[in-house]
């Protein structure tokens, strides 16, 4: 990508939209810039290209969610390590994808969603262990979303299952997730800055996005505080349902592409 001058008038409005639409769906939800935006830019990109026109704008997201969510202080002093467990997990993960390429790796992790969803949502689900053993598991869940990270290129369904059961405020669950977000895709920028390739020229072709992406997330920050703690867990069940679906698909795809 040689910056805005390769793409056609057509192709950046469009790369423009997707920003505004998954900007706004970070917002609200506290998640989902990259899943909503890298495959959707990627139909008119190739996915290198994709890559880097979303990642400063997702970073840009991350930070505006950090900084407006409230409770960073509590959720530092609770969740510090979480990034530590994820960066275990994505090495373990990275290996085993190099290892074991062809294994179903997003078919297992949209099947370990689907379970969850339905635990949940027949009742079946105790999360007293969980609780008591927090500390514990978040040794387990973080781990789990590095290796999702390596293996499946998504993080943050093991997270957000572990915050889920544990029952934390939106506003905690955000900072929460949200932390792992902002550690993960600056080490992604600071990797490609270094080693990957990428100019100068082609970061500061991608600031018009991160603006479009500091306006919608706000937007869609603002539209996250009129819900109420049901109504948000119920948005991201349904978020993480999604993500189960687009795992499948990718999963399809690859098998019969």
């Amino acid at each position: 990508m040689a910056g805005f001058e390769s793409l056609s008038l057509g192709v950046l409005l469009w790369v423009a939209l997707v920003v505004a639409v998954a900007g706004f769906v970070q917002g609200a939800l506290g998640l989902g810039f990259p899943i909503v935006a890298t495959p959707l830019i990627a139909l008119t990109t190739d996915m290198r290209s994709a890559v880097i026109l979303v990642l400063l704008p997702c970073l840009a997201a991350v930070a505006a969610n950090v900084v407006k969510s409230g409770s960073l202080r509590e959720a530092l002093a609770e969740f510090w390590m979480m990034p530590l467990y994820m960066l275990i997990g994505a090495a373990i993960g990275t290996r085993l994808f190099i290892i074991a390429p062809q294994f179903p790796f997003s078919l297992l992790l949209a099947a370990m969603i689907l379970l969850y969803l339905n635990l949940d949502r027949l009742g079946r689900a105790d999360w007293t262990f969980l609780k008591e053993h927090r500390r514990l598991f978040g040794v387990v869940f973080g781990v789990a979303a590095g290796m999702s990270e390596g293996t499946a290129n998504v993080a943050a369904p093991p997270l957000l299952i572990y915050y889920l059961a544990l029952g934390l405020t939106p506003a905690m669950l955000v900072q929460a997730l949200n932390i792992c977000f902002f550690v993960g895709k600056s080490t992604q920028f600071a990797t490609l800055a270094a080693v990957g390739g990428v100019s100068a020229t082609q970061w500061l072709a991608t600031l018009p996005l991160v603006a479009v992406a500091t306006v919608t997330v706000l937007y869609g920050m603002r539209v996250r505080r009129r819900l109420n703690s049901a109504a948000y867990r119920m948005w991201l069940r349904r978020a993480l349902f999604v993500m189960a679906l687009i795992l499948l698909v990718q999963y399809a795809y690859a098998r019969w592409a």
